[in-house]
């Protein structure tokens, strides 16, 4: 059985194309709370600098994908699926690109089963 850690939908997986199309490479960071509260939030790779106390979960349409360490305790024992809806009201209060075009990515998540989670608790 192969757990994975971080997952993507395909609706999620959209809109990351269209930003990877107008903006070439890109990262995500989830913050432990700021203006933006704990929403994944997206950038250009060039224009973020992810901090080093950041865990990296892996990637999501070929787009690496961090959270602060902090916030990552409170996930250690979940399977994190980042996902995306649409948002027309957020224009101006998100830093992250996608606002731009009407969504906002959100994280829905799930906790592991016992069985998963043995599989997966050395993973990071």
């Amino acid at each position: 059985m192969k757990v994975e850690r971080l997952l993507v939908t395909p609706q999620a997986v959209e809109v990351i194309e269209r930003l990877k199309k107008e903006h070439g490479e890109l990262v995500f960071n989830q913050s432990g709370g700021c203006c933006d509260g704990t929403v994944p939030m997206c950038y250009e790779k060039g224009d973020f600098y992810v901090p080093s106390r950041n865990v990296k979960l892996g990637e999501i349409s070929g787009c690496e994908f961090f959270m602060d360490k902090d916030q990552f305790e409170y996930f250690r024992h979940s399977q994190v699926i980042i996902d995306v809806k649409e948002e027309k009201g957020a224009f101006g209060n998100s830093f992250s690109l996608e606002i731009d075009l009407g969504y906002q990515f959100i994280t829905r998540s799930r906790i592991f089963t016992n069985e998963e989670y043995a599989l997966i608790k050395d993973s990071l």
